[in-house]
Formats: structure tokens, sequence, C-alpha cells
């Protein structure tokens, strides 16, 4: 494993600090109260601008081919610049889902014309993409969707819902997987297509939080018109595709947000208790000393993963771990945050302490163990794949769908 920059990275990192010292104040988010979920219109216009200017210097999808307006960087030159960048107080990554998840699907199946089409304006922020996998019937087993594609001439029309699809209600396209074959196992009747969603017989409702934000959506599709030419990948192939998705997903949400073991360390010292100050509590240091164990092992597993990216190596499946510990870390740091204000941690608005950090990631933080893979699939794929442990007994692995039991049946 690799922990200092080489001579090239290091070069990388003196550039990238010079560019985003002379550019990120221009866009700076520092005393804006609006989230930036793409509800707020002046905030969604702000991460474009940003993300136009970060594709006008060669800073935006660092590691797409050259070919498609990318920089041809190594992983450890992203890992360089997200670095720097995260020093800066700039707009949320809306994008994070089109850039991570749809541009790569798009680059591996969509069509030479397609690509010179939509990966430009993908790259640059002036259309923002969403992912519509999850259904009130599928969400962490995604191959149990029931939405139904059925070919007519040269489309295919579409009937059915998606749910907890972020960003719906801002996107201007999206990538989704349908069912064309109910007569056949689960995993051989997905098709994958992506869509305008604009397009006649789209509705969306967005779905309140709990932390007071909206961004999740519900989207309905009656007797939506799909080109076939929007397909991406055979008629059958759709979970061949997905895996393409849900492989790059992995590494496009593991980060870990704040607050993390640097904030809830120096909220600690600055606690003062009935038995003096907080930081000579053997207990509290025994939980700050957990906490600390999880943020460098995260922060070493993914320099693992990075270095193996950087020599051509596959990496192993070190994101699903990373997701796994950070996500109720996350939650854990967030409810002892809250705790260690006492009266004031049920505050959030008008006197809250720490900017409301706590609450906020409180709030939230339960969301990210169930996006992008649940605490439960991600143990599933560590037992099975690394530990090696047998996987669960499947008896409808090769039923029809069909036929296999539900709710309602």
């Amino acid at each position: 494993m690799d922990f200092d920059d080489s001579q090239s990275e290091a070069v990388f990192r003196a550039e990238a600090r010079e560019w985003l010292a002379e550019n990120a104040r221009n866009f700076s988010t520092e005393g804006l109260e609006a989230p930036d979920d793409g509800g707020d219109p002046e905030a969604l216009k702000l991460s474009q601008a940003w993300q136009a200017c970060k594709a006008d210097a060669g800073y935006a999808c660092l590691l797409w081919p050259k070919e498609y307006g990318g920089r041809g960087a190594t992983p450890m030159e992203l890992l360089v610049y997200e670095e720097e960048e995260r020093k800066h107080p700039l707009p949320g990554h809306v994008f994070r889902i089109g850039l991570g998840m749809a541009g790569p699907v798009m680059m591996k199946y969509a069509s030479e014309e397609q690509k010179a089409r939509y990966l430009p304006k993908m790259r640059r922020g002036d259309e923002v993409w969403c992912q519509l996998f999850s259904e009130p019937s599928a969400g962490s087993d995604v191959a149990g969707l029931r939405m139904r594609a059925v070919k007519d001439g040269d489309d295919w029309v579409i009937n059915g819902q998606k749910v907890w699809t972020t960003g719906a209600h801002f996107c201007d396209y999206g990538i989704m997987v349908t069912r064309h074959d109910p007569t056949i196992p689960k995993h051989m009747g997905l098709t994958f297509f992506f869509v305008d969603m604009k397009s006649p017989g789209i509705s969306i409702n967005r779905i309140n939080q709990i932390s007071g934000e909206s961004n999740f959506c519900e989207v309905f599709f009656s007797d939506v018109r799909i080109p076939d030419a929007q397909r991406l990948g055979q008629v059958g192939d759709g979970w061949s595709v997905a895996l393409t998705t849900l492989m790059n997903e992995r590494l496009a949400v593991g980060g870990a947000p704040p607050p993390d073991f640097d904030q809830i360390f120096d909220t600690v010292c600055a606690t003062e208790l009935e038995s003096g100050p907080a930081i000579k509590d053997a207990s509290l240091r025994e939980k700050l000393a957990d906490w600390y164990v999880q943020a460098e092992g995260f922060r070493l597993t993914k320099f693992r993963t990075m270095t193996a990216l950087s020599r051509g190596q596959t990496p192993g499946p070190e994101a699903s771990i990373g997701k796994l510990i950070t996500a109720k870390k996350r939650q854990a740091i967030a409810s002892f945050g809250m705790d260690l204000q006492e009266m004031g941690g049920v505050l959030m608005d008008g006197g809250a302490v720490e900017d409301s950090a706590y609450q906020d990631a409180y709030l939230t933080s339960p969301g990210a163990r169930i996006a992008g893979g649940t605490d439960e699939i991600l143990m599933n794929i560590i037992a099975e794949r690394v530990l090696g442990l047998p996987p669960d007994i499947r008896v409808d692995k090769k039923l029809p769908f069909s036929q296999l039991p539900t709710g309602d049946s």
C-alpha cells in the first residue's frame, strides 16, 4: 500500500491546490442555508456552474477516458483531488450518480452517436442523471422488480413504479432496469434502458424525509414509450448491465461524510461534564478509540483500493466493507454528539450548537445505511465473497418470475 504521493501525484496535488485556491471562492457555499439536494433552484444552478468550471479546467470526470472528455487520470489522482476539494466549502455533488454510475454504463453500452450527444452535457452538468432501480417490492433485491416493458414496434411501452430515486425531481435523464419477460427466472427477464425524465406518462412525487429534505422520489410510469434505440445491452441482459452500475455505485457512494472522528474528538475536548472535562472520562475515551480505529481503517482500506486500481489490479470488496462501517459509525457519532449537548441536543434551528451538524447527521444517517446496499446485503457480500462462506439456499433460482411467491399470492 502506498501512503506518500509519487512525484507525479505531488505535482498534480500542487496544481489542483493552486487551481482550487484561485477558483473555489467564486462558488463558495459558506453561509448558505439551503440544502443542496436539488430542491432549491439557486443551489442547483451553483452546483452546475461549479461543475462547468471544473469541466473547462479538466478537473471534472477525472477518471473518464480522454476520448469522452475526461482527464484519463489515475485513481490516486482522483483521491488527491478530492482531498484538496474537501478543504473548501463547495456545492454538494448532485452529479455523483450521473458521473459515477450512468456515465460508465453509457460508455460501455451506448452507441457512439449517443455518447457524443449525452456524455459532454453530463460531464459539464448541463444535464443531470438519476438511477431508477428500486421499487416498492424490490429494494435490496433489485432483480425482484416488476416494472413491465412490452415491445411495440420500434418502441417499448413501460408501466410501473420506481421509488427512492434520488434527485428524480430535477434530473433530465435516468438509467433504469425493467422486466420484459416474467415467464423466465427473475435475473434473466430484465432489460436496461435510459429514459428522458420529461417523457409523457412520467409523474414524480417527492418523499418528505424526517431530516426535512425531500431529495428521494417515487416515480410512476404510465404507458411511457421509450425507443428501442435507448436500450442499453441486449434484451434479457439487463442484470449484467445493472451489475456494471452497482459495481460503480460502491465507489460512488462509499465515502465518509462528516461528522467523523475529528469532529466528535473536538466536541469531546470542548465539553465540560459535572465530573470535569469530558476527555478525562475513560468510557468516553473508549468510544473515541473505537471510532478512531474505524476511521483509520476506512482511510487505509480506501488507499489500498486506490493503490490496486493504480497498478491495474482488480480491487476486492473493500468498498462494501467501507460503506458498512462508515454509515453505522456516522449514526453512532451523531447520536453521541447530541447526547453531549444535553438539552441543546434537541435543537436544530435557532440556537443549535455545532450548526446542528450532529442533528442533521442523526436524521439522515439511517438512509445511508439503506442507499447503495443495506447493511444486511453488504454483510452477505462480505461473508460470501471475502470469507468464502456458503451462500443462502435459494429454492427460487430457477423458477419463472411469475411463479415466485409474493405477499399477495
